[in-house]
């Protein structure tokens, strides 16, 4: 993303952000003897970045209230830290890292502060995000355990000048049909040594949200793997078709069956890949010089040609923990975060998308959104956009996924039909405690 350049008229997110520290130290009273409250940011380097802006500029502000801003522990998962902390009682003050299909074993453990209780809550945040997203991320108790924060919409990313080549056009992309026949041509003129497109055979169970579950997201327009009850619905239509897809790539010889520590994309071996705002700063800081991309949505069912596309979403959230001693505190530090100030310097570091109403046509975040071209497509797709379902078998329930994606799709030792039935039935027993 291009920066502004050191004596150059400053946008007007910047004019404002001189002022915003200043007005929100008006927003607490007076104390008289220093408190601190601790902020958990994601580890990645961008969001540390923003962390370190944020917290400095408040800190600059409210002696009385100090941050202190600590990325979240090295582990596996962020899930797994912050559960190992709500066990420990040593969690932070505020996390910015939390994952929606996680809420309820953080609930369940007792971890998590009832947001709609702060002051204004509720008016905050329908102001910034609206009704909408705010009732997608409403625990079905009827509380709010989490801060609606950003959208990190997937969709998927070709080599234009090797699309070109081929004689494809992005548009022929668009549906299952059109999808596989770029893929054959891709065949036929390059043999084995290019593809248009290489789902990952990784069976991790989270490498499924960004193959099988942002193509299901797309052909369900929008239904997750289990309905308002809780039950599993995904051996439907939807899912029978991804599987079928995804399938017919690997048995056709359409999409490579080994595992690749290249990056193919930038190598031209794959001329198409699943990316997201988060993938941007990799691309900026990685691309061979000269190499151009362009966005498209993920490929949909033939029936749904023309229609609006959905997406997986990959959100992440802010929370206050119950083990705080100054929750309405941090609620004003995480106000800070949410400003329109802040929310534009957090798209310009880290290109990601915050759940915030009007930014195209806001001045604040102009000059951001004119000074990177894949910007837009991001934040157009980012009105369609779904999470993953709040439950405690997440993870069991895309393992179990991750295992039939293996065998059906890839391998191909059973149809990819019944592997979705087997996929949908284990995780039943896994919900029902039968496995």
């Amino acid at each position: 993303m291009t920066r502004t350049r050191e004596g150059a008229v400053r946008p007007a997110w910047r004019r404002a952000l001189a002022t915003l520290a200043a007005v929100a130290a008006m927003a607490l009273p007076a104390a008289g003897a220093q408190q601190t409250i601790t902020f958990w940011p994601s580890s990645n380097p961008e969001e540390i970045e923003f962390a370190r802006r944020i917290t400095e500029a408040w800190n600059a502000a409210h002696p009385e209230l100090q941050v202190r801003m600590q990325p979240l522990p090295a582990s596996r998962s962020t899930e797994e830290v912050l559960l190992a902390a709500i066990a420990a009682r040593t969690t932070p003050d505020v996390a910015a890292n939390i994952y929606p299909g996680a809420i309820s074993q953080y609930v369940e453990a007792g971890g998590l502060y009832e947001h709609e209780t702060l002051p204004g809550f509720m008016e905050f945040m329908v102001e910034r995000s609206g009704r909408d997203v705010v009732d997608l991320y409403t625990h079905p108790s009827g509380h709010v355990y989490q801060v609606p924060w950003k959208s990190n919409p997937v969709m998927f990313a070709y080599n234009a000048d090797l699309l070109e080549e081929a004689g494809i056009q992005p548009e022929d992309l668009a549906t299952y049909s059109g999808f596989l026949e770029a893929a054959r041509k891709v065949k036929e003129r390059w043999g084995g040594e290019k593809y248009l497109y290489a789902p990952t055979v990784d069976v991790t169970w989270w490498q499924r949200f960004f193959d099988f579950y942002t193509l299901y997201i797309a052909a369900s327009e929008g239904q997750t793997l289990l309905d308002d009850q809780g039950r599993v619905v995904f051996d439907n239509e939807a899912g029978r078709e991804v599987f079928e897809f995804l399938g017919t790539l690997f048995r056709e010889g359409l999409a490579p069956k080994g595992q690749s520590a290249q990056n193919r994309f930038f190598q031209g071996t794959v001329l198409v890949e699943s990316a997201g705002p988060f993938t941007m700063p990799f691309y900026e800081n990685n691309a061979p010089e000269g190499f151009r991309f362009g966005l498209i949505p993920p490929p949909v069912p033939d029936r749904l040609a023309g229609r609006p596309v959905y997406t997986y979403g990959d959100p992440k959230n802010i929370a206050i923990f119950t083990n705080s001693r100054l929750p309405e505190e941090s609620w004003e530090f995480i106000k800070f975060i949410l400003s329109p100030e802040n929310d534009a310097l957090f798209l310009e570091i880290t290109g990601q998308i915050p759940y915030r109403l009007g930014m195209e046509e806001d001045p604040l975040f102009a000059e951001i959104i004119a000074s990177d071209p894949h910007l837009p497509p991001f934040l157009e797709q980012a009105q369609r956009t779904r999470g993953v379902d709040d439950t405690p078998y997440l993870i069991e329930i895309y393992a179990a996924i991750s295992r039939e994606y293996e065998a059906a799709v890839v391998q191909g030792v059973r149809s990819p039909e019944e592997g979705l039935r087997r996929a949908a039935q284990r995780a039943r027993d896994i919900i029902s405690g039968f496995y």
